[in-house]
């Protein structure tokens, strides 16, 4: 994940935009600071969208923020500290409801190979591969799982694995970029071959990008305009291209932060019987901060065992010890020899499945072991890199290979009036300074560099204690495994309830008592 700076005009747009719906109340409303009428054809014909908030999209559950002790629950039977509990909030986000699957993988493949020729050993193709050598061991029998487990109908909607975090990383901007451009489609903006025509061209300039549409909506092919639209240009004519403040066009979706997974995998939830009211119910002081694993408590009684119905059944796909990945013939334990299907066992309070077994998850953290010293109590994530928008010497925007706009790092003289913030690349925000004093030298002193990512949950070839939403390890960014899969995230814009709740405490109005 990272945090763009976009230019100046940009920002004062989304900026005024927000400030507007938040004072309007229909599209049709005035400003309560000019008096101007919004999508009035006299008045300038601003169009101002009615009150909004972002939706789910395909394969995302809503996760309500809250607070939680992110962290170990039981002994470091590790011996490696990088866990110790602390208090975080989270705010509200979606998250996938599964591990993306072989299939999903496979249809980013698919889109891949039609769209990019194939331009020889260093094609886009094999840069988004899979690795499947990651099934290969000096001492097992693992080859059909190299020649299969990606590709034979079987194993469609098992997990994917042998991706990187980078892949993964790419795979969130891709699927980003598609759902957007099928809603674009449906809505009338672009015409409806237009996937197909992108796909036969193929090559950079044919392919829908959500920030190439926004910045440079001139060079995106097969644009299209409706004959009827709510969203009118100046002189009242149905708008040709859609902007953010339009709320039609999906947030980016990207890996979660460790405190999102984490957050997510505990499904602590207070049930509101009545969410339509939720002012009459607060769970501050119900919150339940010492669930151990993701199935622990069901709020929806699904681990109801009153009669015995679960009794002795593993609520995850783990290895219960040396040698044994599944049990014996006739009474399997978990009933899978390596990963399961994605929506395999139960789900947690939340809606998630296997966030505790399966695979373990890149998340987007860069790691360090003293997360719980040097982190913010309030959305924590460290591996921010702020860039600006390149401009080539004609200042016009350029596309990388894979379609994306090009950005820079930030520079000096970017930086020179920011008191927030002093360098573009914080992820080593606190290494070696005055501050904390701790000095990460890779190959000399550790083996954690700047490209560690954190992975969280616990695979179908771990011991339980991985199993742990807090438990943390570590892999190098440019690496992948045969345990190590993903799942996306994307943020929610709104109350942290969700739709139907209000932001902050409502109280009715009550005459004061003369004294």
């Amino acid at each position: 994940m990272q945090k763009i700076l976009f230019s100046a005009n940009a920002l004062i747009v989304l900026s005024a935009a927000v400030m507007l719906n938040s004072c309007s109340k229909g599209i049709n409303s005035k400003s309560s600071v000019t008096g101007w009428s919004y999508s009035d054809k006299n008045m300038g014909n601003m169009h101002v969208t009615k009150k909004k908030y972002p939706k789910a999209g395909p394969g995302l559950v809503f996760i309500p923020g809250g607070t939680f002790l992110m962290g170990a629950k039981q002994q470091d039977v590790m011996g490696e500290w990088n866990d110790k509990q602390h208090r975080v909030t989270v705010r509200s986000f979606f998250i996938d409801e599964t591990e993306v699957a072989n299939v999903h993988y496979r249809e980013y493949l698919y889109w891949v190979e039609n769209a990019f020729p194939d331009n020889g050993k260093d094609s886009i193709l094999k840069k988004v591969l899979p690795d499947t050598l990651v099934w290969r061991e000096e001492l097992a029998y693992n080859d059909p799982y190299v020649e299969y487990y990606f590709r034979y109908p079987t194993f469609n909607f098992y997990p994917v694995v042998g991706v990187n975090w980078e892949q993964a990383r790419d795979f969130c901007s891709w699927r980003t970029d598609r759902v957007n451009e099928l809603e674009l489609i449906k809505k009338g903006y672009l015409k409806k071959d237009a996937i197909i025509k992108e796909m036969k061209k193929g090559g950079v300039g044919n392919i829908f990008n959500t920030d190439t549409y926004l910045l440079m909506p001139e060079s995106i092919a097969n644009k299209d305009k409706p004959k009827k639209s709510d969203l009118k240009d100046i002189s009242n004519k149905p708008r040709g291209t859609v902007k953010v403040e339009d709320g039609i066009l999906q947030i980016q979706y990207r890996l979660p932060t460790e405190a999102e997974w984490e957050y997510a995998a505990l499904g602590n939830i207070v049930q509101n019987p009545n969410p339509q009211k939720s002012d009459m119910k607060t769970g501050e002081e119900m919150e339940k901060s010492q669930n151990l694993y993701s199935w622990h408590i069901n709020s929806k009684g699904l681990r109801d065992n009153r009669h015995g119905s679960w009794q002795g059944r593993f609520m995850a796909n783990f290895k219960r010890g040396q040698g044994d990945n599944m049990g014996v013939a006739g009474g399997q334990n978990d009933k899978a020899a390596i990963t399961a299907e994605i929506k395999s066992f139960l789900p947690n309070a939340f809606g998630l499945y296997n966030m505790c077994g399966n695979v373990s998850e890149w998340v987007s953290d860069v790691y360090r072991p003293l997360t719980s010293d040097d982190g913010e109590d309030f959305n924590f994530y460290r591996g921010n890199e702020f860039k600006k928008l390149y401009k080539n010497g004609n200042q016009k925007y350029e596309r990388d290979e894979m379609g994306n706009i090009k950005r820079d790092t930030l520079n000096a003289e970017d930086l020179k009036n920011r008191i927030n913030y002093q360098k573009g690349n914080v992820v080593d925000y606190l290494d070696g300074d005055v501050i904390n004093g701790a000095v990460y030298e890779y190959g000399k002193t550790t083996l954690i560099n700047n490209e560690s990512r954190v992975i969280k949950g616990g695979s179908w070839n771990d011991r339980p204690y991985w199993l742990l939403p807090g438990a943390r390890r570590f892999m190098q960014q440019k690496t992948a495994s045969r345990t190590v899969g993903f799942r996306c995230a994307q943020d929610y814009l709104g109350p942290a309830g969700g739709p139907g709740f209000r932001e902050g405490n409502m109280f009715g109005k009550r005459r004061q008592k003369r004294s």
